[in-house]
């Protein structure tokens, strides 16, 4: 992984040889896949029904843009996050149950042409997954639901095109696991989906979205992954803003303690875009 980091780190920089140069830019240039469960998201959503709920901090950052030409801007950006498990108590405690990290680099490339724009996310990321003492019965002296913590970490690529018209963007591509524990996982996802933007209302800030995200994953066979998205967004589509949403999520736990655990449920959740 480290190899492949520095090569790339090391070819960008030639390939963009008479781009101008921007360092530290304000936003991204490629924002966030609104339904797509692994994204960076500084926030949290409540499950309707259910005493879970999810916090998410955490960011993406573009360290340097290559601009090419009017319309095509090359980006190299890190990734920082964390996505967790917590319960609700009385006095207004969140035990911690279960939490994930990732952290990595990202490259990206769009280009404009008079109608749309094409572009493409490739990331080089690893993620590890643990127990917290919320998962621990201390009264019992023995962990929640007889579930004992378990090694679960991976290093992979994804690749990820997408095509943007108006206020419509979709997506397909693949994450390819290069390095896994347990060593059992199927190395190959497959992605698509799709989010489209409502014109402007007051101000031109309140946007009201759709999003839908289909992540099918490889464990012993093939498993699809449904999340849906809808709500309210204030701010930029593509930049900075705050979100209100609803979320349906069918499939497998995308958190790794629970990697093979199903999971159904309906959530209500808030996320600030930065």
């Amino acid at each position: 992984m480290r190899k492949v980091l520095i090569l790339l780190l090391l070819l960008s920089p030639l390939l963009f040889a008479q781009s101008k140069i921007e360092y530290f830019p304000d936003s991204l240039s490629i924002s966030p896949f609104s339904a797509k469960m692994i994204e960076p998201k500084i926030g949290f959503s409540f499950q309707t029904g259910a005493n879970e709920l999810e916090l998410n901090i955490g960011n993406s950052l573009d360290l340097v843009h290559f601009r090419k030409g009017k319309s095509g801007i090359f980006s190299i950006g890190a990734d920082f996050f964390t996505f967790t498990l917590l319960r609700g108590e009385a006095n207004f405690h969140f035990p911690v149950d279960a939490v994930d990290y990732l952290f990595g680099m990202n490259f990206g490339y769009r280009t404009k042409y008079d109608n749309y724009e094409l572009g493409l996310r490739f990331r080089l990321s690893h993620i590890s997954a643990h127990f917290v003492d919320g998962h621990y019965d201390g009264r019992n002296r023995s962990w929640r639901d007889n579930l004992n913590p378990r090694v679960y970490s991976r290093e992979f690529v994804e690749v990820l095109p997408f095509y943007k018209a108006g206020s419509f963007r979709s997506y397909a591509g693949f994450t390819y696991i290069f390095s896994t524990d347990p060593e059992n996982i199927g190395k190959d996802n497959f992605h698509l989906g799709f989010e489209y933007f409502y014109p402007e209302l007051i101000l031109n800030l309140f946007h009201f979205y759709f999003a839908y995200d289909l992540k099918l994953i490889h464990l012993d066979k093939y498993t699809g992954n449904n999340s849906v998205q809808a709500g309210l967004r204030i701010g930029k589509t593509s930049g900075k803003g705050f979100s209100v949403y609803y979320q349906y999520y069918s499939g497998k736990s995308h958190h790794g303690e629970y990697y093979n655990f199903n999971k159904s449920y309906s959530a209500i959740g808030f996320n600030l875009e930065l």
